[in-house]
């Protein structure tokens, strides 16, 4: 069938964009152009969604019967996505965790919680704006992934790429010490982009929340899979959360995955019951960690995108978190 990923070249796209070709399907991919060319055998189509003679003008007569869209950060582009992909017979879009009101802190049981409804802009409102419009449009057929953690190779947010180039470095860690033992839930990008694939040939209806299994790993399980993977010496060093604030350690940011234990305790605990109903994999997180590594090593640190900055511990805060520990 033909399959149109909007995205399809960075991270989870480029994943979508390769399931779909391996299973046979005629793909073409929709981006501005700027991250480089799809997997071979997808047709590259440019053109910014928030524009809305952009995307008709780059199908030019292309006809898609699937949609996967990864890539959906406007209310604009979502409106006009909805206005020439509504007669698609499956919609599978990527939205997030984020498109609930309470979360985080959470904690979410099952797909039924409120979700934003107000005309304020942000990222989960944005997303529960396109979750909206778009199922408008489509109606049957339109499934929304609500995703937590994406790791995987081609990650640009290097959230876990971070920890795994902290560690293989060796030396004294700064850990968080109330989050050591803490569950947390992560998706490869490759399984949830074989699903999305697969969700959208099967018409599937309906949010569902796409992240790993509750208790699937503990940050600190996470970490020690990151220094036996990258064979690091890393010894760690746990500090208080109280620490941790008080000399201005950015939540998510300085520490990726790092959330305070108050908020950690309820944010990680999401019921995926319906993901696992409906055959969302979860491959081993030693695979995952190790498969990252690789890509690491062979790909070096991913650039920035513009306006933004890679996570991490700048240098000189790690010292000084470390001084008299």
């Amino acid at each position: 069938m033909r399959l149109l990923v909007l995205g399809g070249t960075h991270f989870l796209g480029r994943h979508v964009a390769t399931a779909a070709l391996e299973r046979g399907h005629e793909v073409a991919t929709f981006t501005r152009g700027v991250s480089g060319a799809p997997p071979a055998g997808a047709r590259a189509l440019h053109g910014d969604r928030d524009d809305p003679a952009a995307l008709p003008a780059a199908l030019d007569g292309w006809a898609p019967e699937l949609v996967v869209d990864t890539s959906c950060q406007t209310r604009a582009a979502a409106d006009n996505a909805a206005a020439v992909l509504g007669d698609v017979a499956g919609h599978a879009f990527v939205s997030s965790l984020n498109a609930y009101r309470d979360w985080p802190p959470g904690p979410v049981r099952g797909e039924d919680g409120p979700t934003w409804d107000t005309d304020e802009d942000g990222y989960g409102q944005d997303k529960a704006h396109a979750e909206r419009v778009l199922g408008a449009a489509v109606g049957d057929g339109f499934v929304t992934a609500r995703a937590g953690l994406i790791v995987g190779p081609y990650d640009p947010v290097h959230r876990l790429g971070w920890w795994l180039e902290r560690i293989a470095a060796g030396g004294r860690v700064v850990v968080p010490a109330e989050s050591w033992d803490q569950p947390i839930a992560l998706v490869d990008a490759r399984d949830l982009a074989g699903w999305l694939v697969e969700a959208a040939e099967r018409g599937l209806s309906g949010p569902v929340n796409t992240t790993g299994p509750a208790g699937m790993t503990t940050l600190g399980g996470l970490l020690a899979t990151c220094r036996e993977v990258t064979g690091g010496d890393a010894e760690w060093v746990p500090v208080p959360d109280a620490d941790l604030l008080a000399a201005g350690v950015e939540e998510w940011v300085h520490l990726p995955l790092w959330l305070q234990a108050a908020t950690a305790r309820t944010a990680w605990d999401v019921d995926t019951g319906r993901a696992r109903e409906l055959g969302l994999p979860s491959r081993p997180v030693r695979d995952s960690v190790a498969d990252t590594w690789a890509w690491l090593q062979q790909s070096g640190r991913p650039t920035p995108r513009p306006g933004r900055e890679l996570p991490g511990l700048p240098a000189a805060l790690e010292a000084e978190l470390l001084a008299g520990r």
